[in-house]
C-alpha cells in the first residue's frame, strides 16, 4: 500500500511540476539529506500502517497525535531555542491523555506502540523540513524526499522477497482508490504542509495535523461500528488532545 502510495504521489507530482516548470535543482549534500528523510517518511506511512492493522483506525490517530509531544522537544532542539512553557504544558497534558487512553485491551498496546512510533518519525521530518524549507523550495523537498521514500522501501521490499507477481497485482477499485488516495491525501497535502512551514512552527502545524484523529475517528465509526466502538477512557483521552490543539490556536494567535 505504501510503495503504491509513493509512486502513484510521484506520478501524479512530476506531471504537475513538469506543466509548471518548477525548479527541483539542488545541491548534491542538500539532496541526500532529503532522500534519507524519505527513508524516514517512508517508515513513518509503513509504521502508519502497519499499526492500523495491529489495532483498529481510532486507537492508531490518537497514539499518532503524540507527535504533539515529540515536537516539542525536537523543535527547540533543532532549532537552537529555548523550550516554550506552554508547549511542554501541552506535551505533558498529551501524556496524561495517553495514559487515560492506554486503559484499552491489552492487545491494542501493540498498534498504540507503533502509531506513537509513527508519531516520532512524523515529528522529525517536519522539524528537519522546517530547516529546509528556509533555503529550498517546497517542490524539491515534496518530489527528492518522495524519491527517497519509494527508493529506501524498494530496496526492503527487494531485500525481503516481496516483490513477486502477486504483489503487483491490483483490482481496478484498489488501483483506482490508490491513486485518488495518492492525488488528493497525499500530493497536495504534502507540498501543502511543507509550504505551511515557511509561515508557520513545526510545533503549530503537528498539531493541527492532530486534527486528523477528529475526522478518522468519526469516518471510522461511521464505517465500523463493530469495531470503533471504544471504552470511556479513550474518548476522555481523546477529548484533551482536541483540547490542546484549540488551547494551542488561541495562545498562538494572542502571541
Amino acid at each position: 500500500m505504501v510503495w503504491f502510495r509513493i509512486l502513484f504521489t510521484l506520478a501524479g507530482l512530476g506531471i504537475y511540476f513538469f506543466f509548471t516548470g518548477a525548479d527541483l535543482k539542488v545541491k548534491k549534500k542538500d539532496a541526500l539529506i532529503l532522500l534519507v528523510i524519505g527513508g524516514v517518511i517512508a517508515l513513518h506511512w509503513f509504521l502508519f500502517y502497519h499499526a492500523i492493522k495491529l489495532s483498529n483506525v481510532s486507537v492508531t490517530l490518537v497514539a499518532f497525535s503524540t507527535g504533539t509531544l515529540f515536537t516539542s522537544i525536537f523543535e527547540p532542539l533543532f532549532y537552537k531555542r529555548k523550550p516554550r512553557i506552554y508547549e511542554v504544558v501541552f506535551g505533558l497534558v498529551i501524556i496524561l491523555a495517553i495514559l487515560l487512553i492506554m486503559t484499552l485491551d491489552a492487545h491494542y498496546i501493540a498498534g498504540m506502540i507503533l502509531g506513537m512510533l509513527a508519531a516520532l518519525t512524523s515529528s522529525l521530518f517536519t522539524v528537519w523540513n522546517g530547516l529546509l524549507v528556509r533555503r529550498l523550495g517546497s517542490a524539491p523537498i515534496t518530489f527528492i524526499e518522495l524519491s527517497g521514500g519509494f527508493l529506501f522501501l524498494s530496496i526492503f521490499l527487494f531485500f525481503s522477497q516481496t516483490f513477486e507477481a502477486a504483489f503487483f497485482h491490483l483490482s481496478i477499485r484498489d488501483g483506482l482508490l490508490l491513486i485518488l488516495f495518492s492525488l488528493v491525501g497525499t500530493a497536495f497535502p504534502f507540498v501543502a504542509s511543507v509550504d505551511l512551514l515557511k509561515r508557520l512552527s513545526p510545533f503549530t502545524v503537528t498539531l493541527t495535523v492532530n486534527l486528523e484523529t477528529v475526522y478518522g475517528i468519526i469516518f471510522s465509526f461511521l464505517l465500523w461500528p463493530e469495531t470503533e466502538t471504544m471504552k470511556g477512557g479513550f474518548y476522555l483521552g481523546t477529548g484533551l488532545i482536541l483540547m490542546v490543539i484549540i488551547v494551542n490556536a488561541i495562545v498562538k494567535s494572542r502571541l
